[in-house]
């Protein structure tokens, strides 16, 4: 299971009704992908559902996620947050062995899979 606080929510929630148009069945795909500082990096994307994808509701969004990226993503939390440099996401995940300074990447736990069929 995948969560968003309500800040991260509603932040999906404002872009997702400004795209509304481009994507009316939508939501935000999260994914893992190799690179990055710690060998794997973490995306999103305003996206469409496709055949295989796991969707999660989560404080009234549609959270989509691979199979492959749902494995290094288990647990995980979304919040959304803004200091004097800007906002962005930040995802805790208590898969990751360790995480890169910069939030965006982390390394996986011991015997955890490589995200090769990771949709980004």
């Amino acid at each position: 299971m995948i969560t968003l606080t309500t800040k991260a929510a509603d932040k999906v929630k404002g872009i997702l009704e400004q795209e509304k148009e481009n994507l009316p069945e939508g939501g935000l795909r999260i994914y893992v992908q190799g690179g990055g500082c710690s060998g794997f990096q973490y995306g999103m994307v305003l996206d469409e559902i496709s055949e295989g994808d796991q969707v999660i509701e989560a404080e009234g969004v549609k959270v989509i996620v691979d199979p492959m990226s749902l494995r290094h993503l288990e647990g995980a939390e979304v919040d959304y947050k803004e200091d004097l440099m800007g906002g962005g996401f930040a995802i805790k995940n208590p898969n990751a062995q360790s995480t890169c300074g910069c939030g965006h990447s982390f390394t996986p736990g011991e015997g955890e899979p490589q995200p090769e069929g990771a949709k980004h």
